[in-house]
């Protein structure tokens, strides 16, 4: 539990002549369930598109359980690092996105199955029974056959979690995963994510505006502004008595609307 398995050493990511994310230095230990909180454009999804080798560093160097996320080793030096590395590192994460990016197509089960069995090479039979046990654990087993389209939100977004789960990655990134969803639903998606951090022995990092489910479920809260940390600590900490002013002034603006 006290091995970072993630860390972030004087990361920065540039977006033309806009910098998204400034020196940050930030580590995740195993295990450990952080949410990021912080207003729109401070940098906070970047992170988590980092992790996940959808928008690649500027500077800097991330490891994940001690290995160069973005560089690979070539003998004491990192050099960038190829396709196949990075395929490789991101079989440790599963990510739930905003908007759900299932595949249309595909039946809620084949969105279960297909990374296993082309990634992974499970069988036919073990893909299925694995995706079947995750769709009995996010309430959605009646729907295997369905496509995305005749789901509801929180129900898309549920499948969304279970074909994160399905890779069994040690880390899962949630980015906003409530945002895109109507109130009344969002318990559902919540509930589950409450299961998955008090039951499974996941490393978590979660972007969102849930402001009291992040104080519920985390180990540590993190306000990003302006591309970097500019607070963090236990939730009580930072929801309750928060050192920083801007810190205070962000809480007092979204709790007030919470």
């Amino acid at each position: 539990m006290n091995e970072p398995m993630i860390v972030f050493d004087h990361v920065r990511k540039d977006y033309g002549k806009v910098n998204v994310i400034k020196d940050l230095n930030f580590h995740v230990k195993n295990g450990e369930k952080v949410t990021i909180i912080g207003p729109s454009g401070s940098g906070k999804s970047t992170v988590l598109r980092i992790l996940m080798t959808l928008t690649d560093i500027s500077d800097g160097v991330i490891w994940v359980d001690g290995e160069p996320l973005w560089h690979e080793r070539r003998g004491d030096n990192l050099v960038p690092a190829g396709e196949r590395h990075l395929r490789q590192m991101r079989t440790q994460m599963g990510m739930v996105f905003q908007h759900f990016n299932l595949f249309p197509h595909m039946s809620v089960l084949r969105n279960l199955t297909e990374a296993p069995r082309v990634v992974l090479g499970l069988s036919r039979r073990e893909a299925h029974e694995r995706a079947e046990e995750l769709l009995e654990m996010v309430g959605l087993q009646e729907h295997a056959k369905k496509f995305p389209g005749q789901l509801s939100g929180g129900q898309q977004q549920r499948v969304g979690i279970a074909r994160a789960l399905a890779m069994r990655p040690r880390i899962m990134l949630f980015d906003e995963p409530t945002s895109a969803l109507d109130p009344e639903i969002v318990e559902e998606v919540l509930t589950v994510i409450r299961q998955l951090a008090h039951e499974h022995d996941l490393t978590m990092l979660m972007v969102t505006h849930e402001m009291r489910f992040a104080s519920e479920i985390s180990d540590r809260v993190c306000f990003f502004d302006d591309g970097n940390i500019c607070e963090e600590g236990p939730p009580e900490k930072i929801f309750n008595n928060p050192e920083e002013e801007r810190t205070r002034q962000f809480l007092s603006a979204v709790l007030s609307n919470d």
